[in-house]
């Protein structure tokens, strides 16, 4: 999903992703050959900064620290990381997420896992809040310069953009906030391209490197989360090719001033360019209508990225879910937990850019759902006139219930027993939605993308 995992991810992946966990790791280093490898690190960094630095058309403010790190001091930082920035509460309402669209088993234990991901996967990271760059201690420095110039990179953002004010992101709009991090990881990754077109020989032990290395946590992640990881590297670095194409380095700097606003205008990169705002949506509180022992624990944002993950999971048709997901106009989701373990009520609202598009969502997601349930019992199907459908169930998650109005669909699941859900579908057509300033496409049906 678009949820942030952690603001960890944002500053130490790519490595997972590209580099070295094949070489092997440095055992009874001396106080000598670590203070060696310190020294060699550091000259290596400062020429790879000073390239990088014309290569990103960004002057070097101050210099960068650099240093290595062993193993247990970079999990050591990771988990210091997780819980300084994501409270024990947060950490849940994350695995909670995750499993009520059905994109992590029962069993998934969150936390633990992604401490294991990052512990595994991470070569080299630049911390912002002390300016510094490491690199792993068990990785060969001349193979790993790709690395510097991307973490470096990111020194010479925070030197220019200050990084430091993405880590207390504003909650509730975790897809703005993977638009933003596309944008800070994707300009790093075009940087580091352009270093590698400039040194064959190492692109070609990077690449070989790459291909060679094995991830057993990686592979074994849920998709939703190695997805949403490749997301700011991958679909950022297109967009920011596609930025800096239409008005190089220059326009790639002025996005840190006028931030993207969702993953929409990520994979869409003209809608950056007009700066289409995602409908601004609301939901009531619940809690009184659930029933006693029901509290809210999550209340954000999908996107285009997060429902394409959420309808490709099951109906594993990529041409399908993506132009299911392209027409997303504005969403907003919440998450309650009830009295009894397994009690999890999810509503969603969500607008789209037509009502065909509307319709093709209700249809994509309904057909998900069949999938996701193949017990599921259909119930109470109605045509309400003018284009308008619903459709309830019941699944092992309990009773649910679709509605389409025009070029919005409100979607209910897990509704307790004991509610009304016309009730509730009502209170959520009751409130508004703020619409975009821009006018929206009438039809993309012609114009889909591939």
């Amino acid at each position: 999903m678009s949820k942030k995992f952690s603001s960890a991810l944002a500053l130490l992946t790519l490595v997972c992703l590209l580099a070295g966990s094949l070489l092997p790791a440095a055992s009874g280093q001396t106080d000598t050959s670590r203070a060696a490898q310190n020294a060699a690190i550091v000259a290596t960094a400062d020429a790879v900064l000073k390239e990088t630095s014309e290569i990103r058309e960004l002057s070097i403010l101050r210099g960068v620290k650099s240093g290595a790190q062993s193993r247990s001091q970079i999990e050591r930082m990771i988990i210091k990381n997780l819980d300084a920035d994501t409270t024990p509460e947060e950490m849940h309402a994350n695995e909670a997420l995750l499993k009520a669209f059905g994109l992590a088993p029962p069993d998934f234990a969150y936390r633990s896992f992604l401490i294991k991901l990052l512990s595994e996967q991470v070569a080299g990271y630049y911390d912002p809040r002390a300016q510094q760059f490491y690199l792993a201690d068990w990785i060969e420095i001349d193979g790993q310069k790709p690395v510097m110039a991307h973490e470096l990179t990111h020194a010479l953002q925070d030197q220019h953009f200050n990084l430091k004010r993405f880590e207390n992101w504003r909650k509730g709009d975790s897809d703005a906030e993977l638009a933003a991090h596309a944008l800070i990881e994707g300009d790093a990754t075009l940087a580091m391209t352009l270093y590698l077109a400039n040194h064959l020989a190492i692109a070609i032990a990077f690449v070989r490197t790459a291909q060679e290395m094995s991830s057993e946590q990686y592979n074994h992640a849920p998709r939703a989360i190695r997805e949403s990881l490749l997301f700011p590297y991958q679909q950022g670095s297109t967009w920011a090719s596609q930025v800096h194409k239409r008005g190089g380095w220059a326009m790639v700097s002025k996005a840190f001033a006028k931030l993207p606003q969702s993953t929409e205008q990520i994979l869409h990169v003209e809608k950056y360019f007009s700066y289409e705002r995602p409908v601004k949506l609301t939901l009531p509180n619940f809690r009184t209508a659930l029933g006693p022992g029901w509290r809210l624990i999550d209340n954000d944002v999908n996107g285009e990225w997060g429902y394409y993950l959420a309808l490709d999971e099951y109906l594993n048709d990529l041409p399908v879910s993506r132009a299911a997901a392209e027409g997303w106009g504005g969403d907003r989701f919440a998450i309650y937990e009830g009295p009894g373990e397994s009690d999890v009520f999810l509503a969603q609202s969500t607008a789209w850019d037509t009502a065909a598009d509307a319709k093709e969502f209700y249809d994509a997601y309904l057909a998900r759902t069949e999938k996701r349930f193949p017990e599921l019992s259909k119930f109470g199907a109605a045509e309400l006139g003018n284009g308008s459908q619903k459709q309830e169930w019941r699944s092992t998650t309990g009773r649910g219930v679709m509605e389409l109005r025009g070029s919005r669909v409100v979607i209910l699941e897990g509704i307790p027993e004991k509610a009304n859900s016309k009730s509730l579908l009502s209170t959520i057509w009751q409130q508004r939605s703020q619409s975009r300033p821009q006018a929206r496409p009438q039809s993309r049906s012609k114009t889909r993308k591939s």
